[in-house]
């Protein structure tokens, strides 16, 4: 049974975060599940330290767009979601390709959501793990 309470579709998302952080990233929301959002996000210029790795900033971006997106989702119009607090464990460096990020809830209340994040490469390892609690607000 799906949690969702807006409908949206994965090009509707997209467009919805044109002109924002997400762009810049080029983070693309991918799939829209029955319990889970997932995007990808490569790994370029733009999204890598000075070293060359993947920037840990970019990986909790990733983290936060997937986690408050799928929060937004989760609640009625009337609502507006932020995050609160935003916990990123980074636990494998990349210095090319893509990341696939999946959002999973951990709770849905209607004041607050608490997300897993799970970014991974394209062998399915491990890179960042993140949970992102939202305050959920009516919108004024």
């Amino acid at each position: 049974m799906s949690i969702w309470k807006r409908h949206a579709t994965v090009d509707d998302l997209n467009a919805f975060s044109q002109n924002t952080l997400s762009v810049a990233l080029g983070i693309k929301i991918t799939e829209i599940g029955e319990r889970t959002l997932t995007a990808t996000m490569p790994v370029m210029e733009a999204t890598k330290q000075p070293m060359g790795f993947l920037h840990g900033g970019a990986s909790a971006a990733l983290a936060e767009t997937l986690g408050s997106i799928a929060a937004s989702l989760c609640t009625e119009d009337s609502n507006i979601c932020f995050g609160l607090e935003l916990n990123a464990s980074h636990l494998k460096s990349k210095r090319s390709g893509e990341v696939t990020g999946v959002a999973t809830p951990i709770r849905i209340g209607s004041s607050v959501q608490v997300w897993e994040i799970r970014i991974t490469d394209e062998t399915n390892e491990l890179v960042c793990l993140s949970r992102l609690t939202v305050a959920v607000r009516k919108m004024s």
